[in-house]
């Protein structure tokens, strides 16, 4: 069913909430409804999949598809197996007789497991909203180069954070062009080794902090201090960094990484019994196949926790 804010009054307990309906989400939502349990997705819509003007490694779509596609697509698919979606912010989970409450807008839903597909928020470089949504959308402003560098096949390319950051990230992205330049968003904060580096690897390095960023017609224009401080790109890939969305539960007491990501085991769980995770809220490669991936095994974990309580009650 599409989204389903009529529900059962008696407060009906969900196997399983799940928060956040971007690739993990879905993912696991289809798992486990296909586990036959029931499932509840509390999604914001703010989904980075959303970003993806067209993705050309997601497996079985050689002509690349939109984020926008993929997840309608992915969302179709949950709604066969009659998963249930609310358009919510969560503001709190706590624990609860049955398992967890999770409360929303004033309501609560009721699940005796949780699963966090929450993501992270990019750090945006300084400009215009609206700006920044459509050169991400034509192309010219990139945040992953794992997906799309082969995209960005011998343009000239900056990279926006002169750290240790940016430095990685544009020793990478030199595979794909001769033409790369590490910009500081701020200050430069790079060693003699990472400078070595990216002078092996033929990486210009400005040493004066960004200013601004322009569009001009299907370009990007940075200025820095100083003179001559106009910089021309045909992509931009700002390395600043993002926040992972773990508050919901690091509030409860769940453990994180020292990059804020979330903790978890062998099976996605969290530190805390009965809560687990998958996507990019989890630290390790952000990318959508290892967000499903992820999101299978905490899916497959769920269901199996849930079958050996069923039997045991028995």
């Amino acid at each position: 069913m599409k989204e389903d804010r009529v529900r059962d009054r008696t407060r009906r307990v969900f196997d399983c909430a799940i928060i956040g309906g971007g690739p993990a989400g879905l993912t696991a939502a289809l798992y486990l409804a296909r586990y036959r349990r029931t499932v509840l997705i509390l999604d914001a819509n703010e989904s980075r999949a959303n970003w993806i003007a067209t993705s050309h490694n997601q497996p079985a779509f050689p002509d690349g598809i939109s984020g926008t596609e993929l997840l309608r697509r992915m969302r179709e698919h949950t709604e066969m197996y009659g998963v249930s979606r609310i358009t919510a912010r969560v503001d709190t989970i706590r624990p609860s007789e049955a398992g967890y409450d999770v409360m929303f807008g004033g309501e609560v839903e009721t699940a005796k497991t949780v699963l966090l597909a929450t993501g992270v928020i990019n750090r945006m470089p300084t400009m215009d909203e609206a700006v920044h949504r459509d050169v991400v959308a034509r192309g010219l402003m990139r945040y992953c180069p794992v997906c799309d560098g082969f995209e960005a096949m011998d343009q000239r390319i900056a990279v926006l954070g002169a750290d240790r950051h940016g430095a990685a990230e544009a020793l990478f992205i030199r595979n794909y062009s001769q033409n790369v330049t590490l910009l500081p968003a701020r200050q430069i904060d790079l060693d003699a080794s990472q400078r070595r580096q990216l002078a092996a690897a033929g990486v210009e390095v400005v040493d004066r902090a960004v200013t601004s960023i322009e569009v001009v017609g299907d370009k990007i224009v940075t200025m820095v201090d100083g003179p001559q401080g106009r910089y021309q790109f045909d992509t931009l890939y700002p390395a600043l960094g993002s926040t992972a969305n773990s508050g919901l539960v690091r509030a409860i007491g769940a453990g994180v990484s020292e990059m804020g990501c979330l903790a978890t085991d062998q099976h996605q769980m969290t530190t805390l019994d009965g809560i687990y995770a998958a996507g990019d809220v989890v630290e390790g490669l952000d990318q959508i196949a290892v967000a499903a991936g992820q999101a299978a095994v905490a899916a497959t974990a769920i269901h199996n926790r849930l079958r050996m309580r069923d039997f045991t009650l028995s």
